[in-house]
């Protein structure tokens, strides 16, 4: 029973300590809130002016689809530049064109023959027409240290275009 009593009386000196605690600092506060009514108020910045909303009429609905692929062919953006899947294959179309080498070139009448060598070896004659390398890569003109020719390449939207490449002939 003198435990249940004991817990009492301190518990009844823990709240008087704590209400007295509370009491006592009052003066400071009251004092500052006074101090601070007698200042001047302070101005508040106007608010700023609202710019009226000025609208925008869309005038391009006519014109290609920003969101769409260009084309350099036609005008629905379908760019019609395709590799040809019906033509057969030139033994040529085989081999990188960087793994072939101009060899040479000779001369019959008024047409110019290219020579090429592949990477086994062998010396091959291309003309105007012919195809080399994996890129569908047609041989446009042979000159007497060139062979020029035009690949067809993806262009990484889903279609083709055109890149001039050339085997020139080493020395």
């Amino acid at each position: 029973m003198s435990t249940t009593r004991n817990a009492g009386l301190i518990t009844v000196v823990l709240a008087g300590l704590v209400a007295a605690g509370c009491s006592g600092g009052q003066s400071d506060l009251q004092k500052w809130i006074a101090d601070t009514k007698k200042k001047p108020g302070g101005r508040i910045q106007p608010l700023p002016e609202v710019k009226p909303y000025e609208t925008f009429v869309y005038g391009a609905a006519k014109l290609r689809s920003p969101f769409q692929p260009q084309g350099a062919g036609s005008a629905n953006g379908q760019n019609p530049l395709r590799p040809s899947s019906r033509r057969n294959r030139e033994f040529l179309e085989g081999f990188s064109l960087d793994t072939l080498r101009m060899v040479g070139t000779f001369k019959v009448g008024s047409n110019f023959y290219g020579l090429v060598q592949s990477k086994d070896g062998l010396v091959h004659k291309v003309q105007p027409g012919n195809y080399l390398g994996q890129n569908d890569g047609k041989v446009t003109e042979i000159t007497g240290g060139k062979i020029s020719l035009v690949e067809i390449i993806p262009d990484g939207l889903g279609g083709y275009i055109e890149r001039p490449a050339s085997l020139a002939l080493s020395d």
